[in-house]
């Protein structure tokens, strides 16, 4: 049985939570570039403003849904570790 949990634990530590936390940098990455072309389209008339806005909502959306697949993956390991005893 630790065989197992070990196994689960590594797959996590070295798959799972770098994916994660790479597309939730190309989230933020997104929100920036979104806000930086919001800012230098109030200068223009040529609706950057507007794609900067775009941008910036779904950079956030995407940092959410990233978010929120991290907190599922923690509930969905402390729900099955308390069933499965890893010791």
């Amino acid at each position: 049985m630790t065989q197992t949990c070990s196994l689960v634990t590594t797959f996590a530590d070295v798959l799972v939570n770098p994916i994660l936390a790479l597309v939730f940098a190309l989230g933020l990455l997104v929100f920036v570039f979104g806000l930086v072309e919001f800012l230098w389209g109030l200068s223009n008339e040529a609706g950057d403003k507007e794609r900067g806005r775009q941008h910036m909502l779904w950079g956030i959306v995407g940092m959410f849904i990233m978010s929120s697949a991290w907190v599922l993956i923690k509930v969905i390991a402390n729900i099955v570790g308390g069933t499965i005893p890893c010791a």
